[in-house]
């Protein structure tokens, strides 16, 4: 087992050190990532504080915050969440719908093999022409699919991890473009209580690609009266890849049966500006939690200056519905999330979503 743990190591490192020869870590190259739909968090009880818990996150929120912690789950657990991104694809200031689904299954006495996948709708836009681009003729409605493989561990009681493999598409009627990223994470876990967590993942590492199609040709008719078919070649997208590193601790209160868990993120974005993500969680009886949470970056407090429609603050509540009787890993249940983030100029952020634990 150690010589496992030993390996993930230095694949983890190593995919650190490919990352860091291109590392940007400022706002200069925002707009030229492609597959930016995957720097979209779909799961609604890691929005409700802003995605700061990279340290302690549990259950399949795991694929978006922190791989590693996948390992946690105890039997299955199944999850569908919905978001209505700025208000959702319909009214004036429109903005998209994303749909979250995943499914894990404890294989083995320390591994979890997890599958999700996230379907993003921004509803239909006007096709136009290079020669009337006032005209609309006609609508089409492109299709953003990412599909997610996974597979954590914990090697031992204080150490955990997880590696996520991902097919990314996008496409449209005539065009398309398919590509493959790799997610990586660690949790190590210490304390009484497991109270001290601390947390490394690295997202959306992969290699570059293109769209391709019938939509890059145009057909026209030369000086001599010929038909000729011009094909247009795509310039080729890297991945929004992103490290995040975070910390997370509780503070216990037994007597009543409540918690209170502090988190910090910071994350290092290769295309965007990097941001820092402070939340809290409060729990009471395994019935009920409560959390909000604040995402700060360069210029967000200036409206002449902020590159993101966020505006920072976020909340959210869970309520978890026993559905039988057990204790423990024979607990049965039902919980049901919803977050919202605040946006600059357009509607606000709303999930909602339901877990299953059986």
């Amino acid at each position: 087992m150690k010589n496992i743990f030993r390996i993930f190591t230095v694949v983890a490192f190593l995919m650190l050190l490919s990352v860091e020869s291109v590392w940007a870590g400022n706002d200069k190259r925002r707009g030229t990532a492609g597959a930016t739909q995957l720097l979209v968090n779909p799961w609604a009880r890691s929005n409700g504080w802003g995605g700061a818990n990279v340290a302690s996150v549990r259950g399949l929120d795991a694929f978006y915050s922190n791989i590693a912690g996948l390992s946690f789950i105890n039997k299955i657990e199944a999850t569908y969440s919905n978001t209505m991104l700025y208000g959702g694809n319909s009214g004036l200031n429109s903005g998209g719908t994303v749909n979250g689904f995943g499914l894990a299954i404890r294989m083995f006495d320390r591994g979890v093999l997890g599958l999700s996948i996230m379907t993003s709708s921004v509803g239909e836009i006007d096709v136009t022409t290079y020669e009337s681009p006032e005209s609309i003729n006609g609508t089409f409605s492109p299709t953003l699919m990412n599909l997610n493989v996974a597979y954590a561990h914990s090697f031992t009681t204080s150490i955990h991890g997880g590696v996520n493999i991902k097919v990314i598409n996008e496409s449209t009627e005539n065009i398309s473009a398919s590509g493959f990223a790799v997610d990586a994470g660690i949790q190590y876990v210490t304390g009484a209580n497991d109270e001290l967590k601390f947390g490394i993942s690295l997202k959306n590492w992969g290699p570059a690609f293109s769209y391709g199609g019938t939509g890059h040709s145009t057909t026209f008719v030369n000086d001599a009266g010929n038909n000729m078919t011009v094909e247009y070649r795509a310039a080729e997208m890297e991945l929004p890849t992103n490290l995040k590193i975070g910390l997370s601790y509780d503070f216990l209160f037994e007597a009543a049966e409540q918690y209170l868990t502090v988190a910090f993120a910071f994350t290092s974005n290769a295309f965007l500006k990097d941001n820092y993500a402070l939340g809290l969680e409060y729990g009471l009886l395994d019935i009920l939690r409560l959390r909000c949470g604040y995402v700060y970056e360069p210029d967000i407090l200036d409206d002449n200056l902020r590159t993101t429609a966020s505006t920072g603050l976020c909340a959210g509540a869970s309520i978890n519905v026993p559905l039988n009787k057990k204790k423990g890993d024979g607990k049965t249940a039902l919980t049901i999330d919803y977050a919202y983030r605040t946006n600059d100029n357009l509607r606000g952020t709303h999930l909602i979503g339901g877990t299953f634990r059986f």
